[in-house]
């Protein structure tokens, strides 16, 4: 027997769900293999210069895609229960959910044309449908990494979303430092203090000798940020005897909120939830490496006979 595809596993994975009751992650994927009759074998199989499980990793894109459909929640980490919405799927008695099947949701919709996907892209290639005659082998790289980046992006948002205002607190500081900001964690930690609105405000150093000092807010909002709380920023920076400021939000900013801090005289960048996970990514802070693909080229210098 072959391990099936993604998509397959789509309305196996629901059915499962369908107690109603919250289940661990890993305990469905057991489940999975066994309705499958996997072989020992096919479920230690291990992807292509990697050490990730094949069958693991679909059942992780199986719940990926219904949950951006919404059909799943997946708010507490490592474990995942049905939504109502995805009762009332059940309840329909598809014979088979795949990525056509979800195209019927706005949500899933919306999911897609936040990756850029076209109306015929049914979703991860590597795993499921081959090549895109299209795109060079680089070019569909390219793309894949960037479909599990922006996924990466949503999960870690969650998370952020899920924490306690003490871990939310400790997440700032800790991509402050990443990022350079700060001095010393003893520095950046004394400086950063919590505020009674889910979010933290302070100041923290610039550079590491303390030359400026740049004041801080973070929201761990999921309404949008207006000018009324830009504007309110921007007077605390007086106060706060500062001449930059950075306010971080988990959701984002009204079009109004970003052009007025456009129009001012003090510098004030503003970091939407979007933007956020991009530096938690890009700074190693709440992520771990997964895999590593060095693509290399032949070297033309090398050959040329002298």
């Amino acid at each position: 027997m072959t391990i099936p595809d993604y998509q397959s596993l789509m309305l196996p994975l629901l059915e499962m769900l369908g107690d109603n009751q919250e289940h661990k992650i890993r305990d469905v994927g057991t489940q999975l293999s066994d309705r499958f009759g996997l072989t020992q074998d096919e479920r230690s199989l291990q992807s292509p210069n990697s050490t990730n499980l094949v069958f693991s990793n679909r059942v992780g894109w199986a719940k990926t895609y219904q949950k951006n459909a919404g059909l799943i929640d997946n708010s507490i980490r490592g474990v995942i229960k049905i939504t109502p919405k995805g009762l009332e799927v059940l309840n329909q008695h598809p014979s088979r959910i795949d990525n056509e099947f979800l195209n019927q949701f706005p949500d899933f919709r919306e999911f897609k044309t936040r990756r850029k996907f076209s109306e015929s892209d049914e979703g991860d290639q590597i795993i499921n449908n081959g090549p895109d005659p299209e795109l060079t082998p680089l070019e569909l790289l390219e793309k894949n990494y960037q479909i599990i980046r922006d996924q990466l992006a949503d999960d870690l948002l969650e998370q952020v979303y899920a924490s306690s205002p003490a871990f939310f607190e400790k997440m700032v500081v800790d991509l402050l430092l990443a990022m350079g900001y700060g001095g010393s964690r003893k520095d950046a930690g004394a400086a950063i203090g919590r505020s009674n609105d889910e979010g933290i405000d302070g100041i923290i150093k610039e550079d590491k000798l303390g030359l400026d000092v740049i004041y801080i807010q973070a929201k761990r909002w999921q309404n949008t940020v207006g000018r009324q709380e830009i504007q309110g920023f921007v007077g605390s920076l007086e106060g706060r005897r500062a001449r930059k400021g950075i306010f971080i939000t988990t959701s984002q900013f009204t079009k109004n909120a970003t052009d007025y801090v456009k129009s001012i005289e003090k510098k004030v960048i503003l970091i939407d939830g979007f933007q956020l996970t991009q530096f938690m990514i890009d700074h190693g802070v709440g992520v771990t490496d997964l895999n590593n693909y060095i693509i290399k080229r032949v070297d033309s210098d090398y050959f040329i006979d002298e």
